[in-house]
């Protein structure tokens, strides 16, 4: 079912659109997109040199705009495909003024023609919906496809952290990490350091359910 637009959705958009970057929609299909990359300047848009952290599913921007807040000197940007729902979390960063978090209103599958290779220092990857059935595996974070996508943009002393209510979706996640090359941590049981709570994921903890977490690095 497709998510109704919000009332005075275009108005809310244009008041926080120094927030969400502008990127080129004339190609729709992002397999042919990729042939044009249009690499962003990271020093241009953060009028600095800082690292890189980069949240794909940001929702409405909990988490993202509280790892803004506590770590000054890391630019962030926020991914989200539903313009409902980044609208949400720019207007949250607008509100405290944050100079260090961008948002991008597109898919995943977009990441390479605007991150070039090796840019990137961390991934964040909260509670993506697993789409368990085999007919949905193309839209799941963590394909192959995408995996391979994280690890041409990420630097090789980079990393990336997910976190997922869903132990299937975690085991699936676990193994295509490791296809690829990558290193795989289970923290289910320890934490993440510098975590950050979400929203779905106090309303996981207050229902005391399980919570799978993993690093992934070169």
């Amino acid at each position: 079912m497709r998510m109704r637009r919000k009332k005075h959705l275009q108005e809310r958009l244009d008041a926080v659109s120094d927030y969400i970057l502008k990127v080129d929609t004339s190609v729709l299909d992002s397999r042919e997109c990729l042939k044009f990359p249009c690499f962003f300047n990271f020093e241009e848009i953060f009028n600095n040199t800082n690292s890189i952290h980069i949240e794909i599913g940001c929702g409405k921007g909990t988490f993202v705009v509280n790892k803004s807040i506590e770590n000054k000197n890391v630019n962030f940007f926020a991914v989200e495909m539903l313009e409902n729902v980044v609208v949400q979390a720019a207007e949250k960063a607008k509100k405290l003024g944050l100079n260090n978090v961008k948002f991008l209103n597109i898919g995943a599958d977009y990441l390479l023609r605007y991150f070039p290779l090796e840019s990137v220092d961390a991934i964040y990857l909260n509670f993506s919906p697993p789409y368990m059935q085999d007919r949905y595996e193309g839209r799941r974070l963590t394909n192959s496809n995408l995996v391979k996508a994280y690890k041409h943009i990420l630097k090789k002393s980079g990393f990336i952290y997910q976190k997922t209510d869903d132990k299937d979706f975690f085991d699936y996640s676990f193994n295509s990490f490791s296809i690829q090359g990558f290193k795989v941590v289970d923290l289910s049981n320890k934490g993440i350091e510098n975590d950050v709570v979400t929203e779905y994921e106090s309303k996981f903890l207050a229902l005391n359910k399980k919570i799978y977490k993993l690093k992934a690095f070169l």
